[in-house]
């Protein structure tokens, strides 16, 4: 029988392609837990907090109109561009560990990006909005078009190839604000040398959720254009 229904879109075959990307998540959300957790046990020799770093970074860069906040929650931190706004979560913002110095280093990473308009970050803020609304409509169109139509189902798959290249941009804008922390950290000492090592440690397995999410939306991107060509034949 040509064509599938929505149990199909459950059972199919083809959802083996997202087994590998489905473990990888796991890992990743196990590995960046656990490593945060192991070197937030370690008080760095400055002293610093999370807090007093994102400052002395800031300034050290001549970003004087972005505010340094507390906000709740666990590993919440981020930046908020529209705000000039940086959040450290409750672990990091008076938090003196070398995982607090990393993090809080690495979204200094983004406002220097913000700064200096860096060319993938402004491509991630230009596809945004229309990503926000794409990622809301793609599976409930997908969904109508594995039960009516196919031109639905391929309206969906175009919208969800929109998030597809939203999470791919954001590779490179996390990969470098990674690297620019760990060369801010490492070139004005506010870590020493062996709490380098540790600090890079949690940094990538940060950045290794970034690259199981990508992963787990091409295998699924994959997997509908699989399905989708099933329902031409």
């Amino acid at each position: 029988m040509r064509g599938i229904g929505t149990y199909g879109l459950f059972y199919d075959p083809t959802f083996i392609i997202l087994i590998p990307a489905m473990l990888l998540s796991l890992y990743a959300q196990s590995k960046v837990a656990s490593t945060f957790k192991k070197y937030s046990g370690y008080r760095n020799s400055r002293g610093y907090t999370g807090k007093d770093v994102a400052e002395m970074i800031l300034r050290q860069a001549g970003i004087y109109d972005v505010r340094v906040e507390h906000v709740r929650g666990r590993l919440t931190d981020h930046y908020d561009p529209r705000s000039k706004v940086l959040k450290l979560s409750d672990a990091v913002y008076n938090n003196q560990s070398i995982a607090a110095v990393g993090v809080a280093a690495h979204e200094c990473g983004h406002a220097i990006q913000h700064n200096t308009g860096y060319t993938f970050l402004k491509i991630r803020h230009a596809i945004f909005p229309v990503v926000n609304i794409s990622s809301k409509l793609a599976f409930p169109i997908i969904l109508v078009g594995l039960i009516a139509n196919i031109f639905f189902l391929k309206l969906g798959i175009i919208l969800f190839a929109a998030v597809v290249l939203f999470q791919l941009v954001t590779l490179p804008v996390e990969f470098n604000a990674s690297n620019r922390a760990i060369g801010i950290l490492e070139s004005n000492a506010y870590l020493s040398h062996e709490e380098i090592v540790p600090a890079k440690k949690v940094l990538s397995a940060a950045a290794l959720t970034y690259v199981a999410a990508a992963a787990a939306s091409i295998s699924s991107l994959l997997r509908l254009l699989l399905i989708a060509g099933r329902r031409n034949d």
